[in-house]
């Protein structure tokens, strides 16, 4: 009797763990790797981070409106691992002095603005939040209304003067400039 519920547990267990493989291997079809890299002079500013797809949701919104990222809560700045950050020399991120390093990167975000968060803590599955004693900068940057885009997407600008970086994802865009 003994043996056949040990036997039953087993298999329990391996169902289990073949579930959370499975999972864990077919979460990057749905939020698929990327990097965003823009140079600056000589030296070339990257992002690591994973592309989520709208698929239907409300994407940012009050809790009410269940939205997939609630107005005021952590956001990872896409999916599975956390949105990592590298300046290959010492930046003005809107406004705030940040040393060379690779920070983790993540967001805050508003019906207005976003506040955009460098934080120290690296090589963390996104979903977790991150130690808030950790942060290095915080800053605030506006809102702006664009063309609906499906799948969210770091992306970089640039003129004479600096270099933009930019959140695109629904109808929103928020623009970090960087100097």
């Amino acid at each position: 009797m003994m043996k056949k519920i040990l036997w039953g547990v087993a298999i329990i267990v391996v169902a289990m763990l073949a579930y959370v493989g499975y999972i864990m291997m077919t979460t990057r079809n749905h939020s698929p790797a990327a990097v965003a890299t823009q140079m600056m002079g000589a030296d070339t500013i990257k992002v690591s981070y994973c592309r989520p797809f709208k698929k239907g949701r409300v994407i940012f919104g009050d809790e009410a409106s269940e939205a997939l990222q609630p107005y005021g809560k952590y956001w990872r700045l896409g999916a599975n691992e956390a949105t990592e950050i590298t300046f290959p020399k010492a930046v003005s991120f809107a406004g705030e002095a940040v040393a060379a390093g690779t920070y983790r990167m993540y967001a805050v975000p508003g019906a207005n603005n976003f506040e955009v968060v460098l934080n120290s803590e690296l090589g963390q599955w996104g979903y977790y939040e991150p130690k808030e004693d950790l942060d290095v900068v915080r800053v605030k940057v506006p809102v702006e209304q664009i063309p609906e885009k499906e799948q969210f997407e770091i992306l970089f600008s640039q003129d004479s003067v600096q270099t933009y970086m930019h959140f695109d994802w629904d109808q929103t865009r928020v623009t970090v400039p960087i100097q």
